[in-house]
C-alpha cells in the first residue's frame, strides 16, 4: 500500500512540474510556476490570472503589465521595474519586491501578507483593501500611496510606514 501511495505522489509531483511551460509567451492564465524570467521585458503584457508561484522576475521590466488575479506566492521581483503595474486581487504573499520600483502601481485587494518591500518604491501606489499583515516595508517609500483603508494618503517622506 505504501509503495502505491508513494508512486501516486511521485506521479502527482511530475504532472505538476510538467504543467508549467517556461517557454510559453506572455498571455492571460499562463503557467510559469517556478520559472526564471530574470532580466526580461514584459512591458504592458496581459498576464491576468497567471500562475507565477515561486517564479523569478529579478531585474525584469513589467511596466504597465496587468498581473490582476495572479497567483504569485513567493515570487521574486527583486530590483524589477514595475511602474503602473496592476496587481489587483492577486496573491503575492511571501513575495519579494526588494528594491523594486512599483510607483503608481495598483495593488487593490492584493494579498501581500509577509511580502518583502525592502527599499522598494511604493510612491503613489493604491493599496486599497490590500492585506499587508507581516509585510516588510523597511525603507520602502510610501509617499502619496493610498493606504489599505482606501482613504488615507501617505504623506510625502513616508518611509517604512504610512504617515
Amino acid at each position: 500500500m505504501r509503495s502505491v501511495l508513494a508512486a501516486l505522489l511521485v506521479l502527482g509531483c511530475a504532472a505538476s512540474a510538467e504543467a508549467a511551460d517556461c517557454t510559453a509567451s506572455a498571455a492571460p492564465q499562463v503557467d510559469w510556476q517556478r520559472c526564471y524570467m530574470d532580466g526580461r521585458d514584459f512591458i504592458g503584457d496581459d498576464l491576468k490570472g497567471a500562475r507565477l508561484r515561486e517564479t523569478s522576475f529579478q531585474r525584469s521590466n513589467l511596466s504597465r503589465a496587468d498581473l490582476s488575479r495572479v497567483d504569485g506566492y513567493r515570487a521574486r521581483f527583486i530590483s524589477a521595474t514595475m511602474p503602473s503595474v496592476r496587481l489587483d486581487d492577486g496573491v503575492f504573499s511571501e513575495a519579494d519586491f526588494t528594491k523594486a520600483d512599483l510607483s503608481g502601481a495598483s495593488l487593490v485587494r492584493a494579498d501581500l501578507r509577509r511580502a518583502r518591500f525592502f527599499h522598494a518604491s511604493l510612491r503613489k501606489v493604491d493599496l486599497s483593501g490590500a492585506r499587508v499583515q507581516g509585510a516588510d516595508l523597511l525603507g520602502a517609500d510610501l509617499s502619496g500611496a493610498t493606504w489599505v483603508d482606501g482613504k488615507k494618503v501617505c504623506a510625502e517622506g513616508s518611509v517604512g510606514q504610512c504617515n
